[in-house]
């Protein structure tokens, strides 16, 4: 199943120093959000589903417009959050377009998709289950790049001594280094999860992640 292509509406520093002020900005992006909204629905009225499944990803993409918009309104402060909680949301809604054919789980404080944490190294937690016959490791969201990242503070999530291996319940946990965050920060990543069969890539999906720093 293709999925739609990925929104690049990275800012750069100085396209974000040309807007003064946020609650301007705050509003053109919740319009955006919800523009651009129904791009996505229109990819799902395309792949012509199961009226079940077609309710459940409208109903998620519903959801993902809902708390992009609450969190660019009361969470984002400067211009750069704005970006990272409208990126992060553009980047769910591909997510819920796409569909979840297999289980995954990324939790932050026992918390998914939208999660709070201190400053410092955050624990992530990553579980998948393939379907039957498959197994799950972890993947790359771009050819060279492991994970999707995003923030105001120059996080990065840890690399080293990943597992990698492939199993039929994945369990692990990523290390997300967020020590020079401060209150008010926001993180958006993705994590990839690659569905294997008979040693082969099956499927693959992601599964993005906010944390507001508090």
């Amino acid at each position: 199943m293709a999925m739609p292509m990925d929104y690049n509406g990275m800012r750069t520093d100085e396209a974000a120093e040309r807007q003064d002020d946020p609650s301007d900005y705050k509003r053109t992006c919740i319009d955006f959000i919800h523009d651009i909204s129904g791009d996505y629905k229109a990819w799902v009225d395309y792949y012509k589903l199961p009226p079940d499944e077609d309710r459940r990803r409208r109903t998620q993409i519903d959801a993902v417009i809902s708390r992009t918009c609450e969190w660019i309104a009361k969470i984002a402060t400067s211009i750069k959050s704005i970006d990272v909680v409208m990126n992060d949301g553009i980047q769910k809604m591909a997510e819920a377009t796409a569909g979840k054919p297999f289980q995954i789980g990324v939790f932050v404080n026992g918390m998914s998709g939208y999660a709070f944490a201190k400053p410092g190294m955050i624990d992530v937690v990553l579980k998948a289950t393939g379907r039957p016959g498959c197994r799950t490791r972890l993947g790359y969201h771009f050819k060279d790049d492991r994970f999707r990242i995003e923030s105001t503070c120059g996080a990065q999530l840890d690399e080293s001594g990943l597992e990698t291996g492939e199993f039929e319940m994945l369990s692990t946990n990523i290390q997300l280094d967020a020590r020079t965050a401060a209150v008010r920060d926001v993180i958006s990543f993705t994590i990839t999860v690659v569905e294997t069969r008979d040693g082969s890539e099956y499927d693959k999906r992601g599964v993005s992640t906010i944390v507001h720093v508090t």
